[in-house]
């Protein structure tokens, strides 16, 4: 069983905050390969002015370039929210070992809601998912977000 308050988790939590403090929606991630960070970040879709700058399509572009190569298949992937159906299909093409996720995203979450993207016969590589790891204090860091913005 994953200690959910684990070293990395807690590393994307801290990402997720430093996101909030620059107004970005609180979401953080990290690669760990063979239990070592290869990399960390938070969603930056404001400051990059980038659409595609969700935490995840973030740190797995790191993830690649600190260990030059585009498949990741023995790194896991940390991330506070559940993922959407674009970094469903980018964890999947990048092909991470293990998924691991905060919170749940009924609305726009793609792995346990919507579409499924792994359950997919068209998806070529489906990670291990652990779900609910933090899941309350990521969870409150999101609703504190958006309520302060109502």
């Amino acid at each position: 069983m994953v200690d959910p308050f684990s070293e990395p988790m807690r590393l994307a939590l801290r990402e997720a905050r430093a996101a909030a403090d620059a107004g970005e929606v609180p979401v953080g991630a990290v690669v760990t390969r063979r239990g070592e960070v290869v990399a960390a970040a938070r969603n930056r879709m404001l400051s990059d002015a980038d659409p595609t700058a969700h935490a995840e399509m973030v740190v797995l572009r790191r993830a690649g370039a600190a260990l030059a190569t585009p498949r990741l298949d023995e790194c896991d992937l940390w991330v506070t929210l559940e993922p959407c159906a674009m970094c469903a299909g980018a964890i999947a093409l990048s092909r991470i070992r293990r998924l691991y996720f905060a919170a749940p995203d009924p609305k726009g979450g793609a792995v346990l809601h919507g579409p499924r993207l792994f359950a997919q016969a068209t998806c070529h590589h489906a990670p291990e998912v652990y779900s609910g790891l933090c899941e309350e204090e990521a969870g409150e860091l999101l609703r504190s977000f958006f309520a302060a913005r109502r």
